[in-house]
C-alpha cells in the first residue's frame, strides 16, 4: 500500500509498463503461488461443473440454456494468444464461482418458490459510458441511504451457503476482503482508476448478469471478439429477466429487514447500449444516463484495460490493439444510444454530462432524486454532504492518462464522436 500513499502526495501516476508489465517482489510472489495450480484449473465446462457440484453438494445449475454460451466464453479464453497460467486460474475460479452463484439460487428458489412473488420497486439506474462519473454518481446516491444497494462482497457472492445463511458477520464479507488485498497487490495502480474501498463498497449488477453467462464484463478482462459478436447478435432481456429473479432473491431473503431503502439503485455501462431491454424488463425505472468527452472516455477506459490485462495474459502486450479494439467498441455503444435514446421518455430518464454534475454535485443529485420521486431528505442531504467531504476529486492520487499511449490520436477521436458529442455534450458545462 506504500505506492497508493506516494501517488496520494505526488504526480500522477504514468503507466509507463502497460507493454512490458513490471511487478513488484509481493505481486511476483503472489502470481508464482497462482501459476503453481493452474494445472488444477483446467478450462473445461466438465471439469467446473463437477467441481462446483463437489463443493456444494447440488447439481441443479437452473435453465440449461447458459450452457451453449458458456462453452463459447471457455473457447475464447483458451484460445486467446498468450494466456498466462495466472490468467488461467483467475479465470478458472471466475466461472467456478458463477457456477455455485447458480446452484445456490436454484436451490434457493426450489426452496422458497415465493422469491418470485417479491414485488420490486421500479429500480433508478444509471447507464454511461466508462468512466463517465457513473461510479461516483451511484456512490453519492447511495450516500443519501434511500436506496437498496450491491455491496461489492454481495456482488461476487449473492446467495450464501445455506450454513452461512444469517450468519454475524456475514462469511463472504471476509472472503472478499482477502481477494481484494490480492487484487490491490498485483494491480496496485488500480484503484486510482477505480475506487473500490473493500468489501462494501457499492457495486454494479453487472457481475450478477454475469451469472447467465450473458454480458459485456466478459470482454474488458481481454480480448475475446467471437464472444462480443454473439453478445451483440442476442437479444439480452431474457439475461436481464434472470438479473431481476436475483434482485427479487436477495430482496427476499432480507424480509422486512432491508438494507437501505425499499428500491434498488442499479449501474451498469452495459445499459447504454440495451435501453430498450432496460425499459421491457424495468418498466418505469427511472434512468439518468452520464454523458462526458468520448476522447477522454477511451483513452481512459483502455488505459484500464490495458493495465488489468497483464493479469491474463503473458508480455509482451499491446496497448495499442486494446486502444483501438474499445474506440471500436464504445463506438458501437454510443451508436445504440443515439439509436435507442427516446425510448426513454423525460418523464423517467434524463441526461447528466459530466461537466455539469462536477460543477454542482449536490444540485445535480437533488435533480435525481426529484426525477425519482425520492424526497432529498435532511439525513439524506448530510449522507451526501459527508460522502464529498471525504472523496474530493483525486483524493487517492490519480493516472496521466496519455492517448499515445494506447495508441490513440485524440482528434480523429473527436472527428468519429462528433454526432455524439453534438446531441449530448454541446452547450454542457
Amino acid at each position: 500500500m506504500q505506492e497508493q500513499a506516494t501517488d496520494r502526495a505526488g504526480a500522477a501516476v504514468v503507466l509507463d509498463d502497460l507493454a512490458e508489465p513490471r511487478f513488484g517482489r509481493e505481486a511476483q510472489e503472489l502470481l508464482g503461488s497462482v501459476e503453481s495450480i493452474a494445472e488444477l484449473c483446467p478450462l473445461d465446462a466438465g471439469a467446473l461443473h463437477a467441481q462446483a457440484s463437489a463443493e456444494l453438494g447440488l447439481d441443479d445449475f437452473g435453465p440449461r440454456d447458459y450452457l451453449e454460451r458458456m462453452d463459447l466464453l471457455l473457447e475464447c479464453y483458451r484460445s486467446l494468444p498468450g494466456l498466462s497460467p495466472a490468467g488461467q486460474v483467475n479465470l478458472y475460479l471466475q466461472f467456478l464461482q458463477l457456477l455455485k452463484n447458480r446452484l445456490l439460487l436454484a436451490d434457493l428458489l426450489r426452496r422458497e418458490p415465493t422469491v418470485l412473488e417479491t414485488e420490486l420497486v421500479p429500480p433508478v439506474i444509471i447507464a454511461g459510458l466508462p468512466r463517465t462519473g457513473t461510479t461516483h454518481l451511484q456512490q453519492l446516491l447511495a450516500a443519501t441511504g434511500l436506496f437498496r444497494t450491491l455491496p461489492y462482497w454481495e456482488s461476487l457472492e449473492p446467495f450464501p451457503l445455506p450454513t452461512e445463511r444469517g450468519a454475524e458477520p456475514d462469511p463472504r464479507i471476509a472472503r472478499t476482503a482477502v481477494a481484494m488485498d490480492a487484487m490491490h497487490t498485483a494491480l496496485p495502480h488500480f484503484i486510482l482508476m477505480h475506487e473500490m474501498d473493500g468489501p462494501e463498497h457499492v457495486h454494479e449488477e453487472i457481475a450478477l448478469l454475469a451469472n447467465d453467462f450473458s454480458t459485456m464484463y466478459f470482454e474488458t478482462l481481454t480480448d475475446v471478439p467471437g464472444w462480443v459478436d454473439h453478445y451483440l447478435s442476442h437479444n439480452q432481456a431474457p439475461h436481464y429477466a434472470y438479473l431481476r429473479v436475483q434482485l427479487q432473491a436477495l430482496q427476499h431473503m432480507e424480509g422486512s429487514s432491508l438494507r437501505g431503502g425499499r428500491r434498488w439503485l442499479l449501474k451498469s455501462p452495459q445499459h447504454l447500449e440495451q435501453l430498450p431491454v432496460v425499459a421491457e424488463v424495468f418498466p418505469e425505472a427511472t434512468v439518468v444516463i452520464t454523458h462526458r468527452d468520448p476522447a477522454h472516455v477511451v483513452t481512459s477506459l483502455a488505459t484500464m484495460v490495458a493495465y488489468t490485462e497483464r493479469m491474463f495474459r503473458a508480455a509482451p502486450l499491446d496497448p495499442p490493439a486494446t486502444g483501438r479494439r474499445w474506440a471500436d467498441r464504445l463506438g458501437v455503444m454510443l451508436d445504440a444510444l443515439l439509436r435507442d435514446r427516446d425510448v426513454l421518455g423525460p418523464d423517467t430518464s434524463m441526461d447528466l454530462p459530466f461537466d455539469t454534475f462536477m460543477a454542482d454535485q449536490e444540485g445535480a443529485l437533488e435533480r435525481v432524486l426529484a426525477l425519482a420521486g425520492e424526497r432529498f431528505t435532511p439525513s439524506a442531504r448530510a449522507g451526501a454532504v459527508e460522502y464529498l467531504a471525504s472523496h474530493a476529486r483525486g483524493h487517492l492520487g490519480r493516472i496521466d492518462y496519455r492517448p499515445e499511449g494506447v495508441g490513440l490520436d485524440p482528434d480523429e477521436l473527436a472527428e468519429r464522436f462528433a454526432p455524439y458529442s453534438e446531441r449530448f455534450l454541446a452547450g454542457a458545462g
